[in-house]
């Protein structure tokens, strides 16, 4: 027999609706989407039904008595009849409305959301032309509170919705803002009654977007409607891709917001994505190409640099051989624009001396996924948070990281879900989670050893999965039985029986996900960790479905893009060895000329050559390795030892400094491409204003340098790059411009278009999954320095700023967090007699530099934490030349220090000549 879908009546119209469905869904989706007015309703936001202007009247049968409903609570039943717009419901709207305006000023024609303001445009609907009651007196004479860099608040303009408080809670989960007060004196307040500024808010902005009217807005009035135009694109921040809707007013930038239609970030952003883009028409743009002449950098064309450029290169090569020359391309360009600087490199210059910051960061995630699963990328999309029962975050610190993912994790931990968080420091996530294992930094192999033995010792391994699926595992399990769990336990410093709880939920989770980011990877041991991490997915089965697998978090938000185009030296785009004969002849059957085939350097690689004199030229796409890469002053020495140093940058950065040669590239507003986020999401990039006049986007000016080289590259086309390589990278196989869309694919795609959400499901890529076992070793680091330096200090990334901040520096994020700061406990803090706010001085065996003190109990005694966002400190001075074992990733999280009370401040800056 088959079932009949259930049907309930509109104003009379049989419709089907789904189970659960509320009425206002329900209406909007046979109807209109404005078919019923709303105020307290928004696309991201439960129901809640405070406003009453969504009523309907409903009748359980035709022609029965009715009653009034909020509709967007309500569900639907089976043959009801709703009536949207009878009299009674009329009469009921208008007066709702009318008693809203008296408590609201009729200034709508000076008002910054006048013909884009929600209470307007319903006014309109319902038929308002004046209003029958007296005046309201409260809200009209408030202050309006201008205290942040980016946030307005005018209570006059308030209409008491809670979208602003709900959004706070249910987007960001901040809980700054609340109701205070009764009747005509409720309001909303910040905190305990305080200002913006003063309050813990992030500045997410989702509070202004959801206000229906500009009672909260930002200095930007993002919801003005004076705009010429609104264009979508892709943020240029951190991994999550959040998708912007960016207006245009007289060829400016004036204001962001976040589309409610996108997959990844649903109407929400953070304060970076929707606020810090002033950045891209900033005076410090370098606007004309420079050469160095005589020891200073003199503006010259374009066609002198290119001339200059190519004469040196051809120099070069004439006398030094392809080897001599190296490339690094950036997570901050497109796919496109990194395609072409390894194909640059390659095709043109005849080397395989090409890396991005991949390196620096998730190199060793690509390559132990590679090895025990044989994709080197996440295993699932975030939108699997909803389906599933625990996370375990490893080395994350994701709501300051990867803010809107992050905001999704804190969520679900409020909620009570089962949450384990593996970190030194005590973030924000760690303080809702249900496990947190504070380890000592460095010694993740050890602790995830220690889950790894629970979990066999307890029988907990999910037998079919590891039977059916994976290899090596009657090998690994006793690697692992042979373990002592209280000399682990004294490693890591984390109780056993802690462990044993956590390792338990996670196996008996009806599904788990883990998360990773650069506390797994910047370590000595970063790939075994990856690999060890991996063989907890499998031992427990949790890969393949809905709700599972192993997803890193990846920085920046290009990084998979840059390493899927092949900007590294062991593989090219796509994956594929550059080492394998075979696959060379394929390379070079496709790009019409020779292809290398010899080894080619890693980062740290070019920097030893550099200074041993192997390496004579250095091209740099949009990275700053003078300030974010390791030992800052050996950095130096190798830019220093160079002939030629050429620099595509926006700014004048610490490593353009040293450059021979700098060309100005445009911005991520400024241009066109792709870029693929940390969960293999293609998206468009696409161009919202005109490049500043003197820059050029960083494609071009790379198909103009292939072409004053002799290689016959087409004209700069994004769209016609991105078929180039759908034609070369397998996974990107059904990849046009066209069949993006707004929210893109996730690769691999095929060759119709159809792409993939979730790998693994049935098979790996090697067929079966692969364990492997690692004994924990101490860093070098600390088995050289520790005696002498007996402090680690450990690197992160705070909200306000990325990486070294080159962009957010130059926006209003430095009125909010405007320095590098050092976390100390506060028993360290005592032994050394410094106190909140004190200069301190930090040393490692590489250099010293001075940074104020933070005192907190985020980081357990002996253990430092900071950043590098800003030059004044240039905290990477300090850091080691140690790297991972396999990826040669560095170890930017075990750097052995010691500290002392300084007097001075800032004494870091390390001179140019």
């Amino acid at each position: 027999m088959t079932l009949q879908p259930p049907i309930a009546y509109v104003n009379g119209v049989p419709c089907t609706f789904e189970k659960g469905e509320t009425i206002l869904k329900f209406v909007k989706r046979n109807l209109s989407k404005d078919a019923i007015p709303t105020l307290c309703d928004a696309p991201n936001l439960e129901p809640f039904g405070s406003c009453r202007v969504c009523s309907v009247e409903v009748a359980l049968y035709e022609d029965g008595p009715t009653k009034v409903v909020a509709s967007c609570h309500t569900p639907v039943t089976q043959g009801s009849y709703i009536y949207t717009d009878s009299t009674k419901i009329k009469r009921l709207r208008k007066n709702i409305i009318e008693l809203v305006l008296t408590d609201h000023p009729l200034d709508c024609l000076t008002c910054e959301v006048n013909n884009n303001c929600e209470l307007q445009t319903v006014a309109a609907k319902v038929g308002i032309r004046d209003v029958r009651y007296p005046e309201g007196k409260n809200h009209l004479d408030r202050q309006k509170d201008l205290s942040h860099p980016y946030m307005t608040m005018d209570l006059s303009k308030c209409i008491n919705c809670y979208r602003c408080v709900r959004a706070c809670d249910e987007v960001q989960g901040q809980m700054v803002l609340s109701m205070s007060g009764r009747g005509f004196d409720s309001k909303i307040i910040k905190g305990a009654d305080t200002t913006f500024f003063e309050s813990d808010c992030v500045s997410c902005g989702a509070c202004a977007q959801a206000c229906p009217t500009s009672a909260i807005s930002d200095v930007f009035e993002s919801k003005s409607i004076v705009r010429d135009s609104v264009t979508r694109t892709v943020c240029t921040y951190c991994g999550v891709g959040c998708n912007l809707e960016v207006s245009v007013s007289d060829h400016t930038v004036k204001s962001i917001q976040a589309p409610y239609d996108a997959e990844v970030n649903q109407g929400h952003t953070c304060l970076k994505g929707r606020f810090a883009f002033s950045f891209y028409n900033h005076p410090d743009r370098i606007t004309s190409p420079m050469i160095r002449k005589n020891g200073i950098l003199e503006k010259v064309s374009w066609d002198e640099a290119y001339d200059f450029i190519a004469l040196k290169l051809k120099d070069i090569l004439q006398n030094h051989g392809p080897d001599a020359v190296a490339g690094i391309s950036s997570a901050r360009c497109t796919n496109e624009e990194n395609y072409l600087m390894q194909k640059f490199i390659r095709a043109v210059v005849g080397t395989n001396n090409i890396d991005c910051c991949a390196r620096v960061c998730h190199s060793p995630t690509a390559l132990g996924m590679q090895k025990t699963f044989g994709t080197g990328a996440a295993t699932n999309s975030i939108e699997d948070l909803k389906h599933t029962d625990c996370i375990l975050v490893i080395g994350a610190n994701p709501t300051d990281g990867h803010p809107v993912t992050g905001a999704k994790m804190k969520q679900f931990a409020m909620k009570g879900k089962t949450t384990i968080v593996v970190d030194p420091r005590r973030t924000e996530l760690a303080r809702f989670a249900t496990y947190h294992l504070a380890l000592k930094p460095g010694t993740n192999v050890a602790l995830l050893n220690m889950m790894l033995y629970y979990i066999i010792s307890e029988n907990k391994v999910s037998t079919t999965f590891v039977e059916t699926r994976t290899n090596g595992f009657e090998e690994f399990k006793n690697y692992i039985l042979d373990l002592n769990m209280d000399e682990l336990e004294k490693i890591t410093g984390v109780d056993k029986n802690l462990v044993k709880a956590a390792a338990l939920a996670y196996a008996t989770a009806p599904k788990a996900m883990s998360f990773h980011g650069l506390g797994v990877t910047e370590h000595t041991q970063g790939t075994h960790t990856v690999m060890l991490i991996a063989d907890l997915a499998m031992i427990t089965g949790n890969i393949g479905l809905p709700g599972m697998g192993v997803n890193p978090l990846r920085g920046q938000n290009n990084v998979q893009g840059a390493a899927d185009m092949g900007c590294q030296p062991h593989q090219g785009a796509g994956y594929m060895s550059s080492y394998d004969p075979e696959i060379n002849k394929r390379y070079e059957d496709f790009y019409q000329t020779k292809i290398p085939i010899g080894k080619g350097f890693k980062i740290p690689e070019m920097f030893e050559a550099s200074i041993n004199g192997n390496l004579k030229a250095l091209w740099l796409l949009g990275e700053d390795v003078v300030h974010t890469d390791p030992n800052s002053l050996k950095v130096i020495k190798a830019m220093k030892n160079l002939e030629l140093l050429v620099v595509q940058e926006l700014f004048m950065t610490e490593t353009a400094n040293y450059a021979t040669v700098i060309l100005p590239g445009a911005s991520f507003l400024e241009k066109s491409g792709t870029f693929t986020n940390g969960e293999r999401r293609i998206q468009k990039v696409q161009k919202v204003v005109e490049p500043l006049a003197g820059t050029k986007p960083d494609g071009q000016i790379l198909v103009d340098m292939m072409n004053k080289m002799g290689y016959p590259q087409p004209k700069y086309d994004p769209a016609a790059v991105l078929q180039e390589i759908s034609q070369i990278v397998p996974f990107f196989a059904g990849v046009t411009w066209d069949n993006l869309g707004k929210n893109g694919k996730q690769w691999p795609v095929n060759p119709d278009g159809e792409d993939t959400k979730i790998l693994h499901t049935e098979t790996f890529k090697i067929g079966k999954g692969q364990f492997y076992y690692f004994d924990w070793k101490e860093s070098n680091e600390l088995e050289k320095h520790s005696k002498e330096y007996p402090y680690i200090i450990t690197t992160n990334r705070e909200l306000e700023h990325y990486n070294c901040g080159t962009m957010t520096r130059r926006t209003r994020n430095v009125q909010i967090l405007t320095e590098d700061v050092l976390l100390i406990n506060p028993e360290d803090a005592a032994r050394h007699f410094i106190e909140d706010g004190d200069m301190v001085c930090v040393e490692s065996p590489r250099g010293k530099v001075d940074i104020k003190a933070r005192i907190t109990d985020e980081v357990r005694p002996g253990v430092l934490s900071s950043t590098f966002h800003f030059p004044e400190v240039m905290l990477n001075i300090i850091t080691s030349d140690e790297h991972d074992s396999e990826a040669m990733c560095p170890e930017y999280k075990v750097v052995a220090v010691n500290i002392r009370k300084s007097k001075g401040k800032y004494k870091n800056v390390v001179p140019v000549s």
